[in-house]
């Protein structure tokens, strides 16, 4: 039946945003960890990615979270000479990550997983009607 396939592929897509919004939130989270030593790297910015995969049983493309990768994007650095992390012209790494860029990609990956759950609800709504029709 389409409609429970609609709901598989809905909640696939739940599940993905879901991934998505727990790798926005660790980004976020670490926007401003140092590295301890000059020597390492501070926190690099991590990038969640999808992957269409077919199922069998259902007959469809579902979304799923692909790999998270590293955002090979430049460190900044900020004069802190004070810091255990400053290198010896008293510069330190910061991590890669752009506040302002991760509140925009949790806004859209709240709408998206919204989006999923308004398709849930119609179709749940749409599938109740059905058995209500098919009882009188």
């Amino acid at each position: 039946m389409d409609l429970m396939k609609s709901l598989f592929i809905s909640a696939s897509g739940l599940k993905a945003q879901n991934g998505r919004m727990r790798v926005i939130a660790e980004n976020i989270a670490n926007a401003n960890s140092t590295a301890r030593t000059p020597d390492e790297e501070p926190y690099r910015r991590k990038i969640p990615t999808f992957q269409a995969e077919f199922d069998k049983q259902l007959g469809a493309d579902k979304v799923e979270l692909g790999r998270i990768v590293e955002d090979t994007s430049d460190f900044k650095s900020t004069y802190m000479p004070g810091h255990p992390a400053a290198d010896k012209d008293g510069y330190v790494l910061q991590p890669n990550v752009n506040t302002l860029i991760e509140t925009t990609d949790m806004r859209e990956a709240q709408r998206s997983y919204e989006a999923n759950l308004n398709v849930i609800e119609t179709t749940r709504k749409m599938l109740q009607r059905t058995i209500d029709i098919l009882r009188a």
